[in-house]
């Protein structure tokens, strides 16, 4: 046992050790690093709030009457909403990863661990949901619930977005239920939630973590998706997906109000994915 844990440790300090080494990791986690200090700082720097209305300086150009970024069709701060904006979307894209990863780890390791009628009942429900498409039950769910809360959307994303992490974590948990230290739980008569607790979740959560990293950036551009339809948060709350559904309508006549908003939402995105990427790399235990 001592064994184990030892190697354990010094597989996710080599895995720390590469990803520490990878320059595109380090350039991403200082672009968001960034982006966070701007959702941060700047709605305490600025004077102005998210929802404030300057009716002397509507539709505003950037670097206008004390608006850096420029103010949008109702006056309102571009840069605040901008930050505000941010906030919002990378809680409901963190928050959704974390309700996906922990139904997705529950459904997955009792199915590979217990086998037989309760895998085949678990997965033939994940058939059925994953045959019916996302946007669809994303929808129902908010029709249902109701629209425009955060709380709803994140619920309603987080809840169909642990399926392929199920299939994931099912297949690592049958890779590893006739391992020696898995019979030798077994034979000690360790109970079934002491095995998976302490056996099978930290063994497959290398690449748990792996996918999951990948997944924020997904959900994030699915909330923006669902938010440019109409379907996510209302005003006068604001994500960078409404942001850039109304800097849409006003492209012609007052382009900073999409360029801004789209800008930061593509380099979050971006940078989430290479940081992802470089992760997963990094958790692989093929690499040298």
């Amino acid at each position: 046992m001592i064994e184990a844990v030892l190697l354990r440790r010094s597989l996710w300090s080599a895995a720390l050790g590469r990803l520490r080494a990878s320059r595109a990791a380090a350039c991403a986690s200082g672009l968001l690093l960034t982006l966070l200090l701007l959702a941060v700082l700047a709605p305490a720097l600025s004077p102005y709030r998210y929802d404030q209305l300057d009716w002397q300086h509507l539709a505003a150009p950037p670097w206008s009457a004390g608006h850096w970024l420029g103010t949008d069709r109702l006056g309102r701060d571009l840069l605040v909403r901008v930050a505000y904006g941010t906030r919002l979307s990378l809680l409901l894209g963190l928050t959704a990863s974390a309700i996906s990863v922990l139904i997705g780890i529950a459904w997955g390791a009792m199915a590979g661990y217990v086998g037989g009628r309760t895998d085949a009942v678990l997965m033939r429900t994940v058939d059925v949901l994953n045959s019916l498409p996302t946007l669809f039950l994303v929808i129902a769910l908010t029709s249902v619930i109701g629209r425009g809360s955060p709380g709803v959307l994140l619920l309603a994303v987080g809840a169909v977005g642990w399926l392929t992490l199920a299939r994931i974590v099912r297949g690592q948990t049958l890779a590893l239920r006739r391992r020696d230290f898995m019979l030798a739980a077994l034979v000690s008569g360790a109970r079934t939630p002491h095995i998976l607790a302490r056996h099978v979740v930290p063994n497959v959560l290398g690449a748990v973590i792996a996918y999951a990293a990948l997944t924020i950036p997904q959900i994030m551009l699915f909330e923006s998706f669902l938010s440019f339809l109409g379907l996510g948060v209302q005003e006068p709350l604001a994500s960078l997906g409404s942001l850039v559904r109304a800097g849409a309508n006003e492209m012609e006549s007052a382009p900073w109000m999409l360029l801004v908003p789209a800008a930061v939402l593509l380099t979050m995105l971006a940078s989430l994915s290479v940081l992802g990427d470089a992760l997963r790399d990094a958790l692989d235990p093929r690499a040298e």
